[in-house]
């Protein structure tokens, strides 16, 4: 049996929305763990009669529902990274992070620092698309957390990036019936994807901005 065989048969058996809801705060936060061994299976097992996951015959409630959960874990992990980064302040962050248990959970300085400097670049807007983007994903909690930007748009930003990137990975692991790899190469392709559209949009509205800006003033 390969890795997904195995995850799934333990999912059928075991999962529920509680397991969905923790590894995802997992997955949100400072430790190591891909969603795509999360929120695909899962999708695809919530698909079978047999399973605890099994809500309805109507599939997307049942992909809405594994997403719901799964988006409150990333918002858990998100707020726990958030707090510590806000709380314990920038020196014992990077102290942390390159200590042995720090390295350990795959975090250095320079990881940090990489997610700081998007941060800075992008604002508070970073918090949603970073969501999309490998390596960045689990940590861009941490620099708004140093910023101390305000918690009502970093939960909105944070939801939305974490729904659309759940519902992504869901619909992937019912189309892809839970291969993995498929799974992998799929989601990063379509998190370019995502980020080439977010990116339009964005640039959409600035330019609409500006012409409206410049229409007022004449």
């Amino acid at each position: 049996m390969t890795i997904i065989d195995n995850l799934i048969a333990w999912y059928s058996a075991h999962m529920n929305y509680a397991s969905i809801t923790a590894l995802m705060a997992v997955e949100s936060s400072f430790i190591p763990f891909p969603s795509e061994v999360v929120i695909p299976p899962a999708a695809f097992v919530a698909n079978q009669p047999e399973s605890v996951l099994y809500a309805t015959d109507v599939y997307w409630v049942n992909v809405l529902i594994i997403v719901f959960f799964g988006t409150l874990g990333a918002i858990i992990g998100a707020l726990i990274n958030y707090y510590l980064s806000r709380w314990l302040g920038r020196p014992i962050i990077y102290k942390f992070a390159d200590s042995k248990l720090g390295h350990l959970c795959l975090l250095s300085g320079v990881k940090i620092e990489r997610a700081e400097v998007y941060f800075r670049e992008h604002g508070n807007m970073s918090t949603f698309i970073g969501r999309f983007i490998p390596g960045i994903r689990q940590l861009i909690s941490i620099p708004a957390g140093l910023a101390k930007m305000k918690l009502l748009p970093f939960l909105l930003y944070t939801f939305l990036g974490a729904f659309i990137w759940n519902c992504v990975l869901a619909l992937l692991g019912y189309f892809a019936a839970g291969n993995i790899d498929t799974i992998k190469k799929y989601s990063h392709e379509l998190s370019v994807a995502i980020l080439v559209i977010v990116g339009a949009a964005i640039v959409y509205f600035v330019v609409k901005s500006i012409v409206n800006s410049h229409k007022k003033k004449q």
